[in-house]
């Protein structure tokens, strides 16, 4: 017990000695520092940022439900080659839609839509900014995009059978146009010339990706179509399933269905493509892997120069403070009680400048989740790896100078001028 208690006190001593030696050398400790800060800080503030850009794209994606996927003309992902592979495809039909509608019987709900972008609705003279998006969707079209109303009512079989002008809008869109004391059922409004009759508005979908998620309307597709044309434009398809367990089957039994009704020969590729939540999330895994890496690769080549750097300058203490280590080999310092001593100062110096490193780089990385209005994040794994490399480099780059400074002879050391 008197041994572990010997040790403990020595400890203490070597750790306060090697406070005393930071402090008493303010100027040097921070440009020895500089490059850990550096170092940490690269690696803190572009993991952060990815974080919260994922945080931000799966919080864009919850448009889609568990269970759903959605078949377009064009794959989603983060890469621009694939649009440039795949922009003679031909567009996916209301025909070949209704296909997928009536033939997956895996399926929950199936929902067709289109789109129209930048349109301005108008209401008693006032009017939105021309950046509203316009959906022209099949009743089952809210269930896949998850879109609840909060007031009102969605769209119906008789909506689509006798193509009634009526819309739902987002809560931009209403906010934009109607007075708090307006209540917008039963109100007309103008889009592009047409009058529709408001029956709804949707539940808040917030923000993501720096866009308004509430930002849009719905229509009709009949209607859409009666407006816009039916020809001029890709049907998206959202699918489903009726359970996580048969998400797959359900998947593979709409692909066979378009696949068909598009006529796709046996061994030729899918002229469409899917996409859900995950796959997304990994597409944007892979696109900014590279990307990681490559910062990575250039905060180790950083923390290696600071590391150094800090070997350089303990090697300077050591030469330094030669006298000071005669006197306590004299007074009866053993060599462990040297060795851990400036030991500790390196780790310490490593550990000062990786605090100053994460939170620069978690403050930097969440700039990002101001612009994309989502919550700030703390990659803790990223933290921690931050600490442990500080210590290691410290570890590594200062058992030299500790060793050199362990074994000087006393009596050379107390001569040393």
């Amino acid at each position: 017990m008197s041994r572990i208690i010997f040790h403990l006190v020595t400890f203490r001593e070597s750790l306060l000695m090697a406070l005393t030696a930071i402090r008493t050398n303010k100027l040097r400790t921070v440009l020895t520092m500089l490059g850990i800060v550096v170092g940490v800080f690269s690696i803190i503030a572009v993991m952060t940022a990815m974080g919260v850009l994922r945080n931000s794209i799966e919080q864009g994606l919850t448009q889609l439900g568990a269970s759903t996927f959605q078949i377009q003309k064009h794959p989603a992902g983060f890469n621009s080659g694939h649009r440039n592979r795949t922009r003679n495809r031909k567009d996916i039909t209301y025909e070949q839609g209704l296909a997928v509608w009536e033939k997956t019987t895996l399926a929950e709900a199936v929902g067709l839509e289109v789109w129209q972008f930048g349109r301005i609705v108008w209401w008693e003279g006032q009017k939105t900014n021309p950046n509203v998006s316009l959906a022209g969707e099949n009743p089952e079209g809210l269930v896949t995009n998850n879109w609840g109303v909060e007031r009102g009512r969605g769209f119906n079989k008789e909506d689509m059978d006798l193509r009634k002008a009526v819309i739902i809008l987002g809560q931009a869109v209403a906010e934009k146009l109607f007075p708090p004391r307006v209540n917008p059922l039963g109100e007309s409004v103008k889009v592009d010339g047409v009058l529709y009759e408001v029956i709804g508005i949707f539940e808040s979908k917030g923000s993501a990706l720096g866009g308004n998620n509430d930002n849009f309307a719905a229509v009709p597709l009949p209607r859409f179509f009666d407006t816009y044309g039916k020809r001029a434009r890709s049907v998206n398809i959202m699918v489903k399933a009726q359970s996580q367990e048969v998400f797959e089957d359900c998947l593979e039994q709409a692909r066979g269905v378009l696949r068909t009704a598009r006529k796709v020969d046996p061994g030729e590729e899918d002229d469409f493509a899917f996409f859900s939540n995950d796959s997304v999330i990994n597409s944007f895994n892979d696109f900014t892997a590279d990307f990681r890496l490559g910062v990575l690769v250039i905060s180790s080549i950083a923390l290696l120069a600071a590391g150094v750097g800090i070997m350089n300058i303990m090697l300077v203490s050591v030469t330094e403070r030669t006298r000071e280590i005669g006197i306590r080999k004299a007074i009866g310092a053993q060599k462990s009680d040297i060795l851990s001593q400036f030991i500790l100062e390196a780790i310490i110096l490593c550990q000062i400048g990786g605090f100053a490193g994460v939170f620069l780089g978690v403050v930097a990385g969440n700039a990002a989740s101001i612009l994309f209005e989502v919550p700030a994040i703390i990659p803790w794994e990223w933290v921690g790896i931050g600490f442990g490399v500080c210590s290691l480099v410290g570890l590594i780059f200062g058992v030299y100078p500790a060793w050199k400074a362990a074994v000087l002879d006393p009596i050379e050391a107390l001569r040393y001028e």
